[in-house]
């Protein structure tokens, strides 16, 4: 029963130790939730700024106070304080960023790339970059990897078309057309393995709605890409009609798939945290039914031994008092025999003198 007992604790401590990792993993989807209005934001900063807009969008106002509470109560434990009070600081400069617009361009980018490593670190430290469960893998892939740098490449792609647009100086446009190259390539990669990732997750899962969720809301993302390709229309001018109406379509068929995402990888993690729980349960019974038998076994073991002891004892006092001269033993002493002195064979006494 003692090594029985030590497997269930060894089990026991298995489980808590997969229970502690799933619930981190869950910490870190949601201080993930609160990244990714940030990263809208952030473009649509970067789109006002280029626009001559000095004032800082509500938006980005709103997501910054949301990073914030997340990261007051989970940023101790994924290792954020650092990274996102840099970020902070940086995005609090950014209205008063002046100059030409490729300067204002160049700050955003420095404080995109900033909000990019943001989402590597809750994605490292939750450790759910090592999880096992292929759908799990691949549906944070898209989450933390896939989703904001396709956001933050279309952003630029668009923004950088309106800047080619409305440069004048040839050797501007030459530079701005190298940008815009860069960004359309960007853009592609980044939409391809979104793509490739989120077919993979619905391939192999056990979710009854993942694959139905992401299907629609990943057509519609692709469509907004796509229009917003068509806006660009790299290698010749650009539409800037088109980018805005393409700009606002992919928010809102972005903001579905986050949430899809998001909600479908909170999903999957609870389930296994139940699951994890309930093999808590069963690890503690199991241990508490090992101890309780053994408890049984002991406690049967002592009341037997006892007994088979006073079994012994009963035998050998039988056995002394068979062979001893006391009371009611049936040898008779020749020494306790009195004389006859003429007796009967009865054993009377005939002679009166001796009365």
């Amino acid at each position: 029963m003692l090594p029985t007992a030590a497997l269930f604790l060894r089990v026991l401590d298995e489980v808590n130790t997969q229970r502690d990792e799933t619930q981190l993993k869950q910490h870190g989807v949601e201080y993930l939730a609160t990244l990714a209005p940030l990263v809208s934001a952030l473009a649509e900063s970067q789109s006002q700024a280029l626009q001559g807009v000095s004032t800082e969008p509500q938006s980005l106002t709103a997501a910054v106070a949301r990073v914030q509470e997340a990261d007051a109560r989970l940023g101790e434990e994924l290792d954020t304080a650092s990274r996102w009070a840099g970020l902070k600081e940086k995005i609090g400069r950014l209205p008063g960023i002046a100059g030409s617009a490729q300067t204002i361009y160049d700050a955003h980018v420095e404080v995109g790339e900033l909000a990019l490593e943001l989402y590597s670190e809750v994605r490292e430290n939750s450790k759910l970059n090592m999880d096992q469960q292929s759908d799990i893998w691949f549906i944070q892939e898209t989450i933390t990897v896939d989703m904001p740098e396709a956001v933050t490449n279309v952003s630029r792609m668009s923004d950088s078309a309106n800047m080619l647009a409305a440069a004048s100086n040839q050797r501007q446009r030459a530079a701005l057309q190298v940008q815009l190259g860069v960004a359309v390539e960007a853009v592609e990669e980044s939409v391809e393995e979104l793509t490739d990732h989120l077919q993979a997750a619905a391939e192999d899962t056990e979710s009854s709605t993942l694959a139905g969720n992401l299907v629609s809301n990943l057509d519609s993302f692709r469509r907004g890409v796509e229009a917003a390709n068509r806006g660009t229309n790299y290698g010749g001018d650009p539409n800037v009609s088109t980018l805005v109406t393409a700009q606002s379509t992919l928010a809102t068929a972005l903001n579905a798939l986050t949430t899809v995402t998001l909600k479908e990888l909170s999903t999957l993690l609870e389930e296994r945290d139940d699951d994890l729980q309930i093999r808590q349960i069963e690890a503690w019974a199991l241990l508490g039914v090992s101890i309780a038998l053994l408890v049984v076994a002991t406690f049967w073991t002592r009341s037997r031994a006892a007994q088979v002891r006073d079994s012994l004892d009963s035998s050998r006092d039988f056995s002394v008092r068979a062979d001893s001269d006391g009371p009611g033993s049936s040898a008779v002493s020749p020494y306790d025999q009195a004389p006859g002195y003429g007796g009967s064979a009865t054993g009377r006494e005939r002679s009166g003198a001796l009365r």
